[in-house]
């Protein structure tokens, strides 16, 4: 530990890692062999036993292993009727059973070794860096003077609530958020954008992410997280798949393949005296063939990579999702709540068109505009100026005259001249306000007029900005209205219709008044809107959503929007919002793009239709195996049921090992649908289904049948099959 003066840090000489967001392939051969440690770890029965069909496999396996190696000292097996059955059949079936777990095994080590890529990129942010901690901060009156001795510290060190000073330079040491200053941050580690970001304190920009680096200025960051519990710690555990929690869907589908899987072992008891291989080893070997072949094995093999998968598709995105659980509920919203600003419309308001009231000169209400903006930087202030260029205004304020900065408080701007006129544009109420400030009076047919220009721009979707001037002697009037116009982003209103294909109703969330907010609406083809939302409101409405059955998604940034994302069934929070907001999520978008909700929404869909289509696809593939395995275990007790040997399969011996060869290669062919997913195509749930049952309830049937009938064509050329 060591004491220093305050200087402006050095930059730095570290590598900067990857980003996050890196594009992996689906799967790469590279990708194949780091998973393939991960497949015979897997094996162990403390990790099998989780996944109870592919438990039942793995114990399939032993038994037929041990049946193989006790062969050669109790005599080979030997059908009914005196049929030799191959002396390697059963190591055949060990082999190719062995081969069903770690073809499980390998996919979901490849859907957890694509997190472990982007964790050890992640890793890279998380080394140990110095914090500088002042002495006595809580006596500075001034934070920005920063007089006082640092002390240094290790980021690992770091407490809850410490205040740490960040220079230009630095790594910022832990999560946190800017209590003074405003500087430019390097997120490039964590969001994969190469361009910088403004933090600052107050607002909802105000958030840092340990392990980003600050490029200019300095501020004072208050640690909001233990260390171990920080974003980046977050986002390495989830992306690994370490702290992936089984979800609700997962959990009851487990539940329904494991039933089924003990009726099928049952079944299979009770089969075993009528059996055509009765007391000998061959009747195990075939039964639990049978059993294995049978049970849903595909799904079960696959599960686990599937809803993997999905959240490392979320993370290719720039989406950290906390919880599967998160995914899921994804895939159900059937309410979807947006803001307006940002994700509707672009966010820019820009001038459109500025309209005077009568007997105000057309010259004198565009001067009065373009003067109220020459100090505004925001894009409306800018767009203002801009559009009075181009209509030929070109003024310049004196050296006398005083900038009037727009406030929360007077909801006004504008430009105080040197000859004592006062220009202001801002709210309708405030300026009316403003004007009768010292008793001064709006002309009732100024006031009527106004209102009619205000009403028809708000009807159209455009905000109105009211342009006045003040005398010095106090007296004022209203010049004019400024229409400001939000552009509602393309092909938004072709989105929500697909949404409303698909059974999800969509709400736009605003803190426009009635008017503008219904306009908007329109345009956009939303369904709903909640006008001059306030915290208390959002919350209210998503409550009332939820009473009535609904699964409601939504996006927020500021610590006001916390209580309403802690609510919301899926809460995506920006990345540049607040702390508070962050934790309330149960998923951050490191993009801060609102619209990225909707992206969200469609792979929620997509990881549970995935896991429908393959479970249907698993389910199906048992009629083809009954068609190969049943006769060759009943031909010898009944010999009619040969009819069903409809593939013509060769023996006995080749149509069981055929069906177990298939069953184990299957997993291998569809582990790149369990990566990619199934195609999402944006439908109601009745369509969704029927095509599903179409392409994966059809093709379940059809494959094996043409899959088992090849395997056999080649089996048959092996001495004794």
């Amino acid at each position: 530990m060591s004491t220093t003066q305050v200087k402006p840090a050095q930059p730095q000489e570290a590598s900067t890692p990857q980003p996050a967001s890196h594009r992996s392939k689906l799967m790469s051969w590279e990708q194949i062999r780091t998973a393939l440690p991960g497949m015979f770890k897997k094996l162990d029965p403390r990790l099998q036993w989780h996944n109870p069909v592919m438990f039942l496999v793995w114990i399939g396996a032993c038994l037929t292993s041990a049946i193989a190696a006790a062969e050669p000292f109790i005599g080979g097996p030997q059908a009914s009727g005196g049929t030799q059955v191959p002396v390697s059949f059963t190591a055949a079936v060990a082999i190719w059973l062995w081969l069903t777990v770690l073809f499980a095994n390998l996919a979901e080590s490849i859907a957890e070794g694509r997190g472990k890529a982007q964790a050890e990129t992640l890793r890279k942010t998380r080394t140990s860096t110095p914090a500088f901690i002042p002495e006595d901060y809580d006596q500075l009156q001034d934070p920005g003077a920063l007089t006082v001795q640092l002390r240094e510290v290790s980021s690992a060190d770091l407490k809850l609530g410490d205040t740490v000073v960040v220079s230009a330079g630095q790594l910022i040491p832990g999560d946190g958020d800017v209590i003074w200053g405003i500087a430019s941050v390097d997120e490039s580690a964590i969001t994969g954008e190469s361009a910088p970001v403004v933090r600052e304190a107050g607002g909802d920009r105000s958030a840092v992410t340990g392990g980003t680096r600050v490029l200019s200025d300095r501020i004072l960051v208050k640690i909001t997280s233990r260390p171990g519990e920080t974003f980046v710690d977050r986002m390495i555990a989830l992306v690994e798949g370490a702290s992936r929690a089984r979800t609700p869907n997962e959990i009851a589908l487990n539940i329904l393949l494991s039933s089924l899987s003990i009726v099928f072992v049952a079944v299979v008891l009770t089969l075993n005296p009528i059996a055509s291989y009765p007391a000998s080893p061959a009747s195990l070997t075939v039964l639990i063939a049978l059993l294995v072949c049978l049970i849903p094995t595909t799904i079960g093999a696959l599960l686990s990579a599937i809803g993997i998968a999905g959240m490392d598709r979320l993370v290719q995105r720039n989406v950290l999702a906390m919880s599967g659980r998160a995914v899921e509920a994804a895939g159900d919203v059937t309410t979807l709540l947006l803001d307006k600003t940002g994700t509707i419309t672009y966010g820019n308001r820009r001038a459109s068109a500025f309209a005077e009231l009568t007997g105000v000169r057309r010259e004198t209400m565009l001067q009065a505009a373009v003067y109220s903006s020459l100090a505004d930087p925001t894009p409306e202030g800018t767009s203002i100026v801009d559009l009075g260029h181009e209509l030929g205004v070109d003024v310049k304020p004196d050296a006398h005259s005083k900038v009037v900065p727009f406030s929360a408080q007077t909801r006004m701007s504008g430009l105080d001249l040197a000859d004592g006129t006062s220009i202001r544009k801002g709210a309708s109420s405030a300026i009316i306000a403003w004007l009768q400030e010292d008793g001064g009076q709006v002309a009732a047919v100024q006031a009527a007029e106004l209102d009619e220009i205000a009403t028809h721009i708000s009807v159209s979707g455009g905000t109105p900005l009211v342009v006045a001037s003040k005398q010095a002697s106090g007296r004022g009037e209203i010049l004019g209205v400024i229409h400001l116009k939000d552009i509602v982003k393309e092909g938004l209103p072709q989105r929500f219709e697909q949404l409303r294909a698909m059974g999800i109703r969509t709400v736009m969330v605003t803190g426009d008044n009635p008017l503008t907010a219904a306009a908007i609406a329109a345009e956009a083809g939303v369904d709903d809107y909640l006008a001059e939302a306030t915290p208390e409101q959002k919350l209210h409405y998503i409550r009332r959503e939820q009473e009535g059955g609904a699964l409601v998604a939504m996006t927020g940034d500021g610590t006001n929007d916390a209580p309403a994302l802690a609510q919301a069934d899926v809460g995506v929070a920006m990345n540049t919002g607040t702390s508070a907001a962050k934790e309330a999520g149960n998923m951050v978008d490191l993009d801060s793009d609102p619209t990225k909700l909707i992206d969200i929404v469609a792979i929620g869909k997509q990881l549970l239709i995935t896991r429908g289509a393959l479970t249907t696809f698993s389910i199906a593939n048992d009629i083809a195996k009954y068609f190969a395995i049943i006769p060759a275990i009943f031909v010898g007790a009944l010999p009619g049921l040969q009819a069903l040997n409809i593939m013509g399969l060769h023996s006995p011996a080749s149509a069981v090992l055929s069906a177990v060869i298939f069953n184990a290669i299957v997993i291998v062919f569809l582990v790149p649908l369990a990566l990619r997913g199934v195609k999402y195509r944006p439908m109601n749930a009745a369509k969704t289904l029927g095509r599903n049952i179409m392409i994966y309830g059809l093709g379940g049937i059809v494959t094996p049948f043409i899959g088992i009938w090849l395997i056999d064509q080649l089996i048959r050329f092996i001495p004794g099959f």
